[in-house]
């Protein structure tokens, strides 16, 4: 066999097998995307919203929250402070009646409590717990960010005439509904899991 030829054979190699891999990286990007997709939902379309549009951009900033969040192991809550973070939560929204602000800051103070208890990244480290929170609690999430705007921004007092702030009565209202989905999540999913583990060493 000549030279030329074997030189023919090593490029036709090589030329496969760099289609090969080609190809197997698009499927696999291609199942990644479909993966983040379905673990983040409304989460994904938010991110390739940032990016104008730019899906292998969102991908990769939802890879990087899964690469140092997807570890974090929640923690249950003990019966006694589940009963009192709803106990709170329920005075909180009762308490929206006469002063809207004041319910909804206590009830973002109390969410960022509840993370915290759960073992996501606590105090004023809002940024890091909301990342934290998307990775596990994607479908909620966002109402825990209307929460803090709101509470940041609001200053509603007035039942009728509404706030004077940024954020409207109604507004904050709406926050305080939206954000108690990933409230009842944190404390409801901790009662499950620990029901679940009380069932599991029973029966061991």
């Amino acid at each position: 066999m000549s030279t030329g030829v074997i030189i023919l054979i090593v490029i036709a190699v090589v030329v496969v097998m760099g289609a090969i891999a080609l190809a197997l990286r698009t499927r696999g990007g291609a199942r990644g995307g479909r993966g983040l997709k379905r673990r983040f939902g409304p989460e994904y379309e938010r991110a390739v919203a940032r990016h104008d549009g730019d899906t292998k951009a969102a991908e990769h900033e939802l890879a990087q929250l899964v690469e140092r969040h997807g570890g974090l192991k929640e923690r249950a809550l003990e019966p006694a402070d589940a009963e009192r973070f709803e106990a709170r939560w329920a005075a909180a929204q009762e308490h929206f009646v006469d002063a809207p602000h004041e319910a909804v800051a206590e009830a973002e103070r109390l969410l960022a409590e509840v993370a915290g208890a759960r073992g996501y990244p606590d105090g004023d480290r809002y940024e890091e717990r909301v990342e934290a929170l998307a990775v596990h609690h994607a479908p909620h999430v966002q109402g825990y960010r209307h929460l803090h705007h709101v509470a940041r921004n609001g200053s509603g007092t007035s039942r009728t005439s509404g706030a004077s702030g940024t954020s409207s009565t109604e507004e904050m209202r709406e926050a305080l509904l939206e954000a108690r989905a990933l409230f009842e999540e944190l404390v409801g999913g901790s009662r499950s899991r620990r029901t679940s583990e009380r069932t599991h060493a029973g029966r061991s």
